[in-house]
């Protein structure tokens, strides 16, 4: 792949240098679309822009589709003063990538940009940029094809000639009612294969998934997932048929979730998604919050130490062991909640599903305790033999408190509407943290009768 990209650059630069424009534009729309936006995205900005308005129309379009959204900005911005051509771009960009790319700009800078659209792309836009951000109303495009169930199949390959060409995909065909409302799919071979003369009702089967408009996009990921479909219409309330959304969009947006999941478990406030590009005071902005709130409530875990002083004086080598201690119950409450976590996110766990998982956990977490017991009592054994029933005693009980912690917060937090992925590493490790100490030092106190 490298190697590919690396000779398209030698040719690009080539022509380029050799000032063979008209050459360099014939070579170009024998070019994949992914491989040239990968290419303008290694360009100069100038070198960038040239390439991209020797492409033609319906290229460029796949081209922009394909660019990040920085690179998307900087072409709009070169192209400003082309105003037809800017306006041929936005016009023929397919309205889910455009929706996408609007939502990220400032207000008026999209008003400005609405304006260049014509009377049916610009309603299409406002109606989707209308819909929550978070929505499936956002991701779906309104160019799609769909038949009436009475027409013959003659009839239907005769409409899919004349408009599937802007449709977003013709693999599956959508039938409709009199009143545009939703009452099957059909798979284009299904239509091929049958007889012209018959009518779609005799191909129905009337089993179908639709995703509603103003549902959440993690929705339409489960679905995705679930009947393994290339797209999937989207209905209103009243199962109008207003749309379609393609697997490409819901892998995007299935790649943003697991994104902001991950930066969630590493408590950052939101998705740093290209920390090369964020400003220093982005990055602080982002960080600091969680990290403040930690030190918090880090506060008790000294608290609690101080509160033992007396028995660390009477048994200092209880000391060396605590970092040890108080590290595996964060460890093990990590993992319980990182399975939690995806588990909740991908649909194969429930809240009804808590109380099972619970008990599944507490055997689990025996045995691990138990297991790593057995590793701190030798250690503990060489260095401070009085100590090894405390210590191998509160490695079992830190680990079976941070794995249930561990699992249970992604629970509570989904149960008070919160994102699971909020239940952190770090809040985890901060939990286990505190009644680490308190465990360890209570177990001491009532073995060694201090």
């Amino acid at each position: 792949m490298l190697q590919h990209q690396e000779n398209l650059k030698s040719i690009f630069t080539e022509y380029l240098e050799s000032g063979k424009f008209f050459a360099l534009r014939r070579a170009v729309e024998d070019w994949n679309a992914s491989d040239i936006a990968v290419l303008i995205e290694t360009l100069s900005d100038d070198q960038a822009v040239l390439l991209f308005r020797l492409l033609r129309r319906q290229k460029a379009a796949q081209v922009f589709e394909n660019l990040s959204h920085k690179h998307q900005q900087a072409l709009i911005q070169a192209l400003a003063g082309k105003r037809k051509r800017l306006a041929d771009l936005l016009n023929t960009i397919s309205p889910d990538d455009r929706t996408a790319f609007f939502g990220e700009l400032p207000g008026e800078i999209t008003q400005k940009l609405l304006t260049m659209l014509n009377e049916k792309e610009q309603t299409a836009a406002i109606r989707l940029l209308g819909y929550p951000e978070d929505s499936i109303g956002r991701l779906m495009t309104t160019d799609y094809v769909a038949v009436k169930d009475y027409w013959t199949v003659n009839q239907a390959l005769d409409h899919i000639r004349k408009y599937g060409i802007d449709s977003e995909t013709i693999n599956v065909i959508y039938v409709i009612n009199d009143h545009y409302r939703l009452i099957d799919d059909l798979r284009i071979r299904d239509l091929i294969l049958a007889d012209p003369k018959i009518k779609i009702q005799k191909l129905m089967d009337n089993r179908f998934v639709a995703l509603q408009a103003d549902a959440d996009q993690e929705t339409a990921i489960q679905s995705f997932k679930m009947y393994d479909r290339i797209a999937l219409p989207v209905t209103d309330s009243k199962g109008v048929l207003i749309g379609i959304v393609t697997v490409d969009d819901v892998l995007d947006v299935a790649e943003e979730e697991a994104t902001e999941d991950f930066h969630k478990f590493g408590s950052l406030q939101d998705s740093v998604l290209n920390p090369l590009e964020a400003t220093v005071g982005f990055l602080y902005r982002k960080r600091i919050v969680w990290l403040f709130v930690l030190v918090m409530v880090n506060v008790f875990s000294g608290a609690a130490i101080a509160s033992f002083e007396s028995t660390i004086q009477s048994a200092v080598a209880l000391v060396f062991f605590l970092p040890l201690l108080i590290d595996s119950g964060g460890n093990a409450g990590s993992q319980s909640a990182t399975i939690m976590v995806r588990a909740l996110a991908t649909g194969e766990a429930y809240m009804k599903d808590w109380l099972k998982l619970i008990a599944k956990e507490i055997p689990v977490a025996l045995l691990l305790g138990s297991t790593m017991a057995v590793g701190v009592a030798a250690v503990a054994g060489l260095r401070a033999p009085e100590v090894v029933p405390v210590v191998a005693m509160t490695m079992v009980a830190i680990v079976m408190v941070g794995s249930l912690v561990g699992l249970s917060l992604p629970f509570i937090f989904t149960r008070v509407g919160v994102d699971p992925a909020t239940a952190s590493a770090p809040l985890i490790t901060s939990i286990a943290d505190i009644s680490g100490v308190i465990i360890y030092f209570s177990i001491a106190n009532w073995w060694l009768g201090l």
